[in-house]
């Protein structure tokens, strides 16, 4: 073995023990693990989810998404990364509409290494917000769907297109900040019921005229992994003539929306833990919802926490296989508070209660198995367009069982 290629292997044992992030060829890039220049590197991930309704008496069968990841490296300072995402297997059209799933760009950012603790992204990236935001990849989360909180309070995965700085904060051992600027929101497309989901920019066209920032501390010791993250942005992308003909604030950071989240994980062998709370403020909801009638809410609120064992952590499999057995509570509120020209609707206050097992019997691997059972307040009939019996009945107490595959490598 050359002094080159033994250095390269010491690196990957010293990685693969100092942080759990080191899990496919993708994080072997990023944390600069690939040994040669002008190295392309090919990873991905995908999931496959089989769903049963209690209630409704029915079952459907996904191929969830597929991602492809392409990365290249040009320097030992400078790289490229990519992931190519395909959701529900395929994309149609019938009679000119667009059918079946969606072929986006999850990422595509260059990296930029200004020393080894210290570097900057600039493309379509993903900001520190939360825990799924980053760290998606369907083999370190436990349950087929991901935390619902960061699916309807938290938007997963978010990215924008902006730059992004990143390293140790001095004299702190395992503390990390990251701070980015990017693309604002589209508040014509903050809804109520629906959070921020639709006012995503994603590469898409987004409108740079209003702006936001974003930042993170991030703590590592031993096994656990401390977060807090703040993001400030606008969502007026408009010309001053359109703001001040719909009664806007108008401005870089005009009509603005802040997100808040705080979460603590612990990351054992055998046990393992977390815990998140998460707070979003509309500023300007009652002047968003004059302007486009979208009953945007000032306050929305999401918490839960999960623990998970593992029974084989004791067991002669202990080196190759894991099961983890879990269970997950979660509580969210769309309309926490909401403005005087806003309608609230108990339907969008929620909890839910998730368990299962996740079995890894290798690594990049994990079969899936859970029940969700979830709780709303009964819909304001104010807000239902179609009621029953022309639509489905809306059951306030409803049970799922999911049971997936999914891989990363």
């Amino acid at each position: 073995m050359s002094l080159k290629n033994a250095l390269l292997l010491c690196l990957l044992i010293w990685a693969a023990n100092a942080s759990s992030q080191i899990l496919t060829r993708e994080d072997s890039l990023n944390a600069n693990l690939v040994a040669n220049d002008r190295a392309t590197v090919i990873s991905g991930y995908g999931e496959i989810v089989y769903n049963r309704d209690f209630k409704l008496s029915t079952a459907t069968a996904d191929l969830r998404r597929n991602i492809l990841f392409i990365g290249h490296k040009f320097s030992n300072s400078i790289f490229v990364f990519s992931e190519l995402e395909l959701e529900h297997a395929l994309l149609s059209t019938e009679d000119g509409v667009a059918r079946g799933g969606e072929l986006a760009m999850e990422q595509l950012f260059v990296k930029f290494n200004f020393n080894p603790s210290h570097y900057m992204t600039a493309g379509l990236f993903i900001p520190r917000l939360g825990i799924i935001n980053e760290n998606h990849l369907p083999t370190t989360f436990n349950g087929n769907d991901r935390p619902f909180v960061e699916q309807m309070i938290l938007p997963s995965t978010w990215r924008e297109i902006g730059i992004g700085f990143y390293g140790p904060v001095p004299g702190i051992a395992g503390l990390n900040y990251s701070v980015g600027i990017m693309n604002g929101l589209d508040g014509s497309k903050i809804q109520g019921g629906s959070g921020l989901q639709a006012a995503r920019g994603e590469g898409f066209e987004a409108s740079a005229a209003n702006l936001a920032v974003s930042g993170a501390l991030l703590h590592y010791h031993n096994n656990l992994r401390t977060q807090v993250s703040y993001y400030y942005g606008g969502s007026a992308g408009l010309t001053k003539r359109e703001a001040d003909s719909l009664q806007l604030s108008y401005g870089s950071f005009g009509t603005p929306v802040q997100v808040m989240d705080a979460n603590v994980q612990y990351l054992g062998r055998m046990v393992q833990f977390k815990v998140l709370g998460t707070a979003i403020n509309v500023v300007d909801a009652s002047a968003l919802n004059r302007a486009y009638a979208t009953n945007a809410p000032e306050w929305m609120f999401g918490a839960y926490g999960e623990l998970a064992v593992d029974v084989l952590a004791k067991s002669k499999w202990n080196a190759t296989k894991q099961l983890f057995v879990f269970a997950r509570y979660e509580w969210l509120d769309m309309n926490g508070e909401i403005p005087d020209n806003g309608v609230l609707n108990p339907a969008w206050k929620q909890s839910f209660v998730v368990a299962g097992i996740s079995y890894k019997p290798t690594r990049g691997v994990v079969v899936k198995a859970d029940y969700v059972h979830r709780t709303t307040g009964a819909p304001n009939e104010d807000l239902v367009v179609t009621p029953f019996p022309q639509a489905l009945p809306y059951y306030t107490s409803r049970g799922y069982f999911n049971l997936g595959v999914a891989y990363s490598f």
